[in-house]
């Protein structure tokens, strides 16, 4: 990563991880028996400036936690429709540096938690305290890092709790019913269930093996599980509040509508906001 943003300082040592901003956030959500819409998007996609305008437009379409990724050359997780996000961003010249400048340019007028989404080796370049501690002191509320194995990601929980940030912790259908109960206990705001076998991407259906995950996880402890990596749609998103999950979380599709307003000249910012807003209001129903 390079350097640090500039007008970044130092956040405070550490929070409870039950009054993290992401677990208020699904503490309130859960009073109000509502599921917690998490729309994703890539930073610099198309530029800075059109994020920084979608960040404010979803949440004032009612997202209530955003995930923001950071772009990457080698997003191993992602679809192919990401991937294109990513190297447009990386064309643009977007670096982390400069995401984490414009995060925090918006302090204040951004309320909604913010979940950045990278990969292991920009933390390693920077080094995993440091990256937290930019991260932290930007607004960034948590972190998903879905390259990272169990046995590092909990080396880096401790150093992101020590910054106010939680580690989120991803589980797929594959994942052994021991190891995605230790995954879940290790987790931090709430765990990441993968709806599907392989990377992200817009999917016809959502997979019924995903159901009994949901309610696996659930009794395994008071962290909220949110499902991802597949949902399309309002019926999707519909379908994971019906399976008893805390959360939705959109990337593709939403991703997909914001690369297909810029292509016909439409401001991508307001499509996000109109893309997240539709869900929101089938989410509620």
């Amino acid at each position: 990563m390079d350097a640090a943003a500039p007008g970044i300082s130092s956040p405070p040592s550490s929070t409870p991880p039950s009054s993290t901003p992401i677990a208020r956030r699904f503490s309130a959500l859960r009073e109000q028996d509502r599921c917690a819409l998490m729309p994703f998007l890539m930073a610099g996609d198309p530029d800075l400036t059109t994020t920084r305008a979608a960040l404010l437009a979803l949440q004032h379409a009612g997202a209530d936690l955003i995930e923001l990724g950071i772009p990457y050359s080698d997003p191993l997780a992602d679809g192919p429709v990401i991937q294109a996000a990513a190297g447009r961003a990386l064309a643009a010249g977007t670096t982390p540096g400069a995401v984490l400048a414009m995060l925090a340019d918006l302090r204040g007028a951004l309320t909604t938690p913010v979940v950045l989404f990278t990969y292991s080796n920009p933390l390693l370049n920077r080094g995993m305290d440091s990256f937290c501690r930019e991260a932290a002191a930007a607004g960034a509320a948590g972190l998903v890092v879905p390259d990272l194995p169990l046995e590092e990601a909990e080396k880096l929980s401790a150093i992101a709790a020590s910054h106010g940030l939680d580690l989120v912790l991803l589980v797929a259908p594959t994942t052994p019913p021991e190891r995605m109960g230790r995954i879940h206990r290790a987790s931090r705001g709430f765990t990441y269930l993968v709806s599907v076998t392989g990377v992200t991407g817009v999917r016809s259906r959502l997979e019924a093996r995903v159901e009994p995950l949901v309610r696996q996880l659930k009794k395994q402890g008071s962290t909220p599980v949110a499902v991802g990596f597949g949902i399309a749609g309002v019926e999707q998103a519909r379908e994971v509040r019906r399976w008893g999950a805390d959360g939705a979380i959109v990337g593709s599709a939403l991703v997909k509508s914001m690369a297909a307003a810029v292509a016909a000249g439409e401001d991508a910012a307001a499509a996000a906001g109109a893309f997240c807003r539709e869900l929101r209001q089938g989410l509620d129903d």
